[in-house]
């Protein structure tokens, strides 16, 4: 397995709901994966799988490790229209603040990323509309699936990374669609953070759901 270069998070490592998706795909239906230190980028990677379970090694370094779940599906967190997603993705705090800007999800400085802006809802919630991109794919949704979340607890000065993420993904939304991604905080425990995000179809139909664990790091 490899983590191509453009598909990094923070500098020099891989964007945490992407390499999810990759180490997932190694599973049949819903898995629960858990990053065990940074990814590294255009390094080819152990994969090994047992019954229900994977894990990847960067020589002798466990990168991360999943399991097939079967627990409780994760709440939707409820979707907005599409032209409040886009409203809300005006307000997109990393414009101002970034902690990563060159994120291959949700980095305002490039170019060739997915472009989700997660902007805040009154509520708390986070809204991004996604326009979805031709090479669209289980593993991009489960990248899709994960910046949204995290903007609802990141905060300026105050940078996390995605540590375990949980997704149940039903569907991928067809090439060049108009979908939504709603995120929410519901918990934090010391320097951890509980939240969930959603992807919505052009139909407004939930194409998957995610729970993850994002870690506060210092910079």
């Amino acid at each position: 397995m490899i983590i191509e270069a453009r598909y990094n998070g923070p500098p020099g490592s891989g964007n945490g709901g992407y390499t999810a998706g990759l180490v997932a795909a190694h599973l049949e239906g819903p898995a629960e994966v858990t990053l065990r230190r940074p990814p590294p980028l255009d390094t080819p990677l152990a994969v090994s799988t047992t019954a229900g379970s994977v894990q990847v090694h960067d020589g002798d370094a466990l990168v991360a490790s999943a399991r097939a779940d079967s627990g409780e599906r994760p709440d939707a967190v409820p979707s907005v229209p599409f032209a409040a997603a886009v409203e809300a993705s005006a307000g997109y705090l990393g414009f101002a603040a970034h902690p990563f800007p060159t994120c291959f999800v949700c980095g305002p400085e490039r170019t060739d990323g997915l472009g989700l802006f997660p902007g805040p809802l009154p509520d708390g919630r986070t809204a991004t509309p996604w326009r979805v991109p031709a090479d669209v794919s289980p593993v991009l949704v489960w990248a899709a699936l994960d910046c949204p979340g995290g903007w609802s607890v990141l905060t300026e000065g105050r940078p996390y990374v995605l540590g375990r993420m949980t997704a149940h993904v039903d569907a991928v939304p067809p090439p060049g669609t108009e979908c939504v991604i709603t995120g929410r905080h519901v918990g934090s425990e010391g320097r951890k953070a509980s939240v969930l995000s959603t992807l919505y179809g052009p139909g407004g139909d939930v194409l998957a759901v995610a729970h993850a664990t994002w870690i506060a790091v210092d910079r």
